[in-house]
């Protein structure tokens, strides 16, 4: 590997690492009450209000007026900045051979990396457009529809927002299990390391 590739893949893991311990619970929040918003309106007949509480949670509206596209801008900045150092952390490696939690991750990262960029992105469009760009509900109805999926249909969209979600939440689950970050405290070093 050459000298910048190296650079890459050390500054990537960092960036990657120290992006993906700060974002971790906001992004929890995000994927676990936007699959349950979605599935508990559509198949579920839950209330507007169940919608409304999920979507306080999603969004950070119990931020205030001017929170919640800040919340929405930095949860996704924070989402592509995580995407970004890992393809740049991927940049020249193989796959591990055999099936662990980094196969795992890196497989699919490979196949969510598109339907995450579209929801991120529209997700912070829809947002800004709305609170800091004046577009009002019809204007800024096309970032909805691709954020949630609406183009599937009545009966595509729940299970989008659940593919989406759920590759999210499994993203997060491996990346923080191999997180190399934790092996470095003493606390967790005394927990692994086999006494002598």
């Amino acid at each position: 590997m050459s000298t910048f590739r190296q650079r890459l893949a050390k500054i990537s893991s960092q960036g990657h690492q120290f992006l993906g311990v700060i974002f971790a619970l906001p992004l929890l929040i995000s994927a676990t009450t936007g699959i349950a918003h979605r599935l508990g309106r559509s198949w579920f007949g839950l209330s507007k209000d169940f919608g409304r509480a999920m979507m306080t949670l999603h969004e950070g509206r119990y931020l205030g007026e001017w929170g919640v596209p800040l919340y929405v801008l930095v949860v996704g900045l924070g989402l592509l900045g995580i995407m970004t150092t890992g393809l740049g952390l991927l940049w020249g490696r193989s796959l591990p051979g055999q099936w662990s939690a980094r196969r795992l991750h890196h497989l699919l990262a490979a196949i969510a990396a598109l339907p995450l960029l579209v929801s991120t992105t529209t997700g912070i469009a829809y947002r800004l457009g709305r609170n800091w760009f004046g577009l009002s509900k019809e204007q800024a109805a096309i970032f909805l529809s691709l954020h949630q999926g609406t183009y599937w249909g009545e009966v595509g969209r729940p299970f989008y927002v659940l593919l989406v979600g759920l590759s999210l939440l499994t993203l997060l689950a491996t990346g923080l299990s191999m997180l190399t970050l934790l092996r470095r405290l003493p606390h967790w070093r005394a927990r692994v390391t086999p006494e002598t």
